[in-house]
């Protein structure tokens, strides 16, 4: 008797129906549920974490243009479009503080937060209530998690972010012309209407029929939430009753929208800038209350491959950072036309050199090549047309990258297991680490800067100290991919830190670290004497 035949899995469930034959399910609208039940809530040190509601956005069929996937194999080695399923980010439109940095000294809650080695930390001192009596943030109350600084004085001592230089500093190429043109920047407008598109790129876009009542009666503090699934992107509002109900849903026709970025420093109540990384290597930049957008990269012009991961430079009003799936690290000006590129050959040999002359004194194990091949500078004079800067970093796909708390250094992540750490205002390549197994997927830095948590395809969120260069610890709850990782500022302090995780295995892990147990010595390496002094630890 002969088994039966494998049942591969698809890479979505409209496109294995059709390559099935099957008609699929196609969903059209978000569905907003309210489960309950011990399984969907668990207990830590700090109290118990409920969940009060659950979201699921619906996945959007293929084009009908787009051929159906004929061998679904997983191992088949036919090349397959680019993919990134769900990506979410949620901003809110308050000008309040921001949470408070828990290096910040000076209320009787340090002490307290560092006085156990191993003890939970607090939000509060009288802390000793459920998840549910607040909304997405950690002290709103309101029901609307609308900001991470309600009833919290800021910080009253300000960090070396404050000071770092502007990218390209120095280059009166990148400096506007007047302040006439600088105030015409502060309000520019992409290009074109997104409603009234006759673009092949755009297959649909969905706008809700009361969206201009709905922005104008939302409260000021309510959260924003836009994401990215297969070829769909939507525009919702968290603080709405009617949260499922997307403001805006745009329909690519081929293309998949892989990441996105709202930028923190030009949004207001009239004014959001999204910029979007598509599957085609193309960049979108939407204004979502005009309704307007621009394209970049157009045809792959400046770099054909898929944009794995996309972020607004921190301070930034016009410039944005792209990775593309063939190693480069591309910087964008929005407000600037496409031009062919091609690589500034004497620029990439005189700075990919190594930054500080000692590659091989490392002694952490790691591979120091530090060297960067700069394609173009930001100090090129060359800037009146995109691309405003090019990095070579890797012959395999940039996976992620995050730009640190002081705004000076760059962590990126790529395929071939490596990590670096780049100061992007220089240029310059400071560290190269490597992974345990496999590639790195996702990346983020503690708020003080002092660590960056990795995570990959080696089912272990790694540790890594900047300052000292090396791996302090490599965390094991995972038993699948872990796609991501972030800290929690409201339960750090200058001690302890709390981060979390999630994985490819549907599980979301809390993890709490401690300084003090980071530093103790490792276990000796070798057998001793029966009376060496090592024999007696």
């Amino acid at each position: 008797v002969l088994p039966p035949p494998p049942r591969y899995p698809s890479h979505s469930g409209a496109y294995g129906a059709i390559g099935a034959g099957i008609a699929p399910m196609i969903e059209t609208n978000n569905i907003l549920s309210n489960p309950e039940g011990p399984e969907y809530q668990f207990l830590v040190g700090e109290g118990t974490y409920v969940l009060k509601e659950d979201l699921h956005l619906a996945t959007p069929p293929p084009h009908p243009s787009e051929a159906p996937v004929v061998n679904p194999n997983p191992l088949a080695t036919t090349p397959q479009p680019a993919s990134a399923g769900t990506k979410l980010s949620l901003i809110s439109l308050d000008v309040r503080a921001a949470p408070p940095f828990f290096y910040n000294k000076g209320a009787s809650t340090s002490t307290t937060l560092s006085s156990s080695l191993g003890g939970d930390i607090q939000e509060h001192p009288n802390e000793g209530r459920y998840s549910t009596e607040a909304g997405l943030s950690s002290d709103g109350g309101d029901g609307r998690g609308a900001s991470l600084s309600d009833g919290v004085a800021p910080p009253t001592s300000s960090l070396t972010m404050v000071s770092a230089p502007a990218f390209g500093d120095g280059n009166t190429a990148l400096a506007p012309a007047n302040t006439k043109d600088a105030a015409k920047k502060k309000v520019a407008k992409p290009k074109n209407n997104m409603t009234k598109s006759n673009s092949s790129f755009i297959s649909r876009v969905i706008v809700n029929e009361s969206l201009a009542k709905k922005l104008q009666e939302r409260p000021t503090d309510g959260v924003f939430a836009f994401a990215n699934i297969n070829r769909a992107f939507q525009w919702l509002d968290l603080s709405s009753p009617t949260k499922a109900d997307y403001l805006t849903k745009i329909l690519f026709t081929k293309a998949h929208c892989l990441c996105h970025d709202v930028n923190p420093t030009t949004k207001n109540i009239a004014h959001i800038d999204v910029i979007m990384g598509f599957s085609t290597g193309e960049i979108i930049w939407w204004e979502p209350v005009s309704q307007r957008y621009t394209r970049l990269n157009k045809n792959g012009i400046i770099n054909g491959t898929p944009v794995s991961e996309i972020r607004w430079i921190p301070g930034s009003e016009s410039l944005f950072l792209a990775a593309h799936m063939d190693g480069s690290l591309v910087v964008y000006d929005k407000d600037k036309e496409d031009a062919q590129f091609s690589p500034e050959e004497e620029l990439a040999t005189t700075n990919g050199s190594s930054t500080n002359g000692e590659s091989d004194s490392s002694t952490n194990g790691v591979n120091h090549n530090l060297k960067i091949q700069i394609n173009k500078s930001v100090h090129s004079k060359n800037q009146k047309t995109n691309p405003v800067a090019s990095w070579k970093l890797s012959n395999q796909r940039i996976n992620a990258f995050a730009f640190s708390p002081d705004n000076r250094h760059l962590a990126v992540v790529s395929e071939d297991g490596s990590l670096r750490i780049i100061d992007y205002l220089k240029e310059e390549l400071l560290d190269l680490y490597n992974s345990y197994y496999g590639g790195f997927i996702c990346i983020t830095w503690s708020p003080d800067g002092k660590y960056v948590l990795t995570g990959g395809q080696d089912d272990l969120i790694s540790i890594w100290s900047v300052v000292d260069s090396a791996i302090v610890a490599r965390c094991q709850g995972h038993q699948s991919w872990v796609t991501s990782v972030a800290f929690d500022p409201w339960r750090c302090d200058d001690r302890n830190y709390r981060f979390g995780s999630v994985g490819e295995d549907c599980r979301l892990c809390l993890w709490d670290f401690n300084v003090g147990m980071l530093h103790r010595p490792k276990a000796v390496r070798f057998s001793p004497a029966p009376n060496s002094p090592a024999s007696n630890r």
